[in-house]
């Protein structure tokens, strides 16, 4: 992927971060309930059945107080004051199911909402609010046998200090000490960290329930900072490969494969990763083909068989986006690949844009085809 073609990857991703629908809609309900990423005991902020957000925020010397919600904060829900101090008000439509960044802008100066719970993304730590989707049963807390997530601190000489990853590991993985197992590094998006894939991503929960159902081989997932939030918005021209590139390949998979009990070879090992971190993944399996065997790339850009030839031929090639982005390009590309002969497989999210809703279902349907 060029330069020129990397700045208009992630400006199409972030203009296609739309939370809700412009369109007529009917009538809004009024059965709002505190949404389920709030703080303890805070009311606010709430969400309907048919996924409007309300918020409440209390300012009382405020001039204007707005919300901001999606990527980057884009767009705005104007909130009206209150004789009681509290400004209030509603999204203009149902927003995508799933999880959202937000910030609260009060007379010119960016907050996060005390009532909800933070999450790292946009370079900020931001407020986040869950629209209930009508399958989130695949990533629910449920009474299965639970993975362990992990942090771990590995010696990185390239950066000249400890880097942080996260490590999920399946359920069992403590009793059975000569089990080895496959392990797929996945990577978050622009303007996000190493938490994000287990906090807003949900992917313990979603490989825990994929396990117990019997429907994905256990494999360990580790979770690291992409080195990409150095490269300030604007400046993406900058951004460059190798810093990452090395501390994946030399520091951290070795670290990996002499710390926890890994199948330590190419056809057990996979890289994926959502918008930015698809970026990645793609420029990395295409510099190492020797040491990935499987790829995904999750609203991330593509591959085509020009990228691929003469290189290492992977054992699976996945591609998915949101029907809100750009499917097209997506089902294209894996028929483009199916007719060079790779395993390719496309997926796409119905009904949701640049969003984690569509990064945990992609992950749902990628588990179950990594490792066979």
């Amino acid at each position: 992927m060029t330069r020129k073609t990397l700045v208009a990857f992630v400006a199409a991703a972030l203009t296609s971060a739309t939370c809700f629908s412009q369109a007529s809609q009917p009538a809004m309900l009024e059965d709002f309930k505190p949404s389920a990423l709030n703080q303890p005991g805070q009311e606010y902020p709430q969400v309907n059945s048919q996924g409007y957000a309300r918020f409440r925020i209390k300012a009382p010397k405020a001039d204007s107080v707005r919300v901001s919600l999606g990527l980057g904060g884009k767009g705005g829900t104007i909130l009206t004051k209150g004789d009681d101090g509290f400004w209030t008000g509603t999204t203009g439509g149902p927003m995508d199911e799933g999880f959202h960044y937000y910030n609260v802008t009060i007379d010119g100066g960016k907050f996060n909402d005390p009532g909800a719970l933070n999450y790292y993304g946009s370079v900020r730590w931001e407020s986040g609010i869950e629209i209930p989707a009508h399958d989130q049963d695949f990533y629910a807390l449920k009474e299965v046998p639970h993975g362990n997530v992990q942090q771990v601190l590995f010696p990185s000489k390239s950066t000249g200090t400890s880097r942080r990853a996260f490590v999920y590991t399946p359920a069992g993985y403590e009793k059975d000490k000569s089990k080895k197992y496959p392990v797929l590094y996945l990577q978050h998006g622009w303007g996000e960290d190493e938490t994000a894939w287990s906090n807003q991503g949900h992917a313990n929960l979603i490989m825990d329930n994929l396990i117990a159902e019997g429907k994905t081989k256990p494999f360990i997932i580790v979770m690291t900072y992409g080195m990409t939030n150095e490269v300030k918005f604007g400046k993406i021209r900058e951004f460059k490969i190798d810093p990452f590139q090395t501390v994946l390949t030399d520091e951290l998979i070795p670290y990996v494969d002499a710390n926890f009990r890994t199948m330590a070879n190419r056809d057990n090992r996979a890289m994926a990763g959502l918008s930015m971190g698809g970026m990645e993944t793609k420029m990395v399996t295409l510099n190492k083909p020797d040491m990935f065997g499987y790829y995904g790339l999750l609203s991330g850009g593509l591959y085509t068989p020009d990228d691929l030839k003469d290189k290492s031929k992977a054992k699976l090639i996945f591609i998915s986006c949101g029907s809100k982005e750009r499917p097209d390009g997506v089902t294209k590309a894996v028929a483009d690949l199916k007719g060079a002969g790779y395993n390719a497989v496309s997926y796409v999210s119905d009904k949701t844009g640049h969003e984690f809703q569509t990064w945990r279902r992609s992950l749902h349907e990628l588990a179950p085809l990594l490792f066979k």
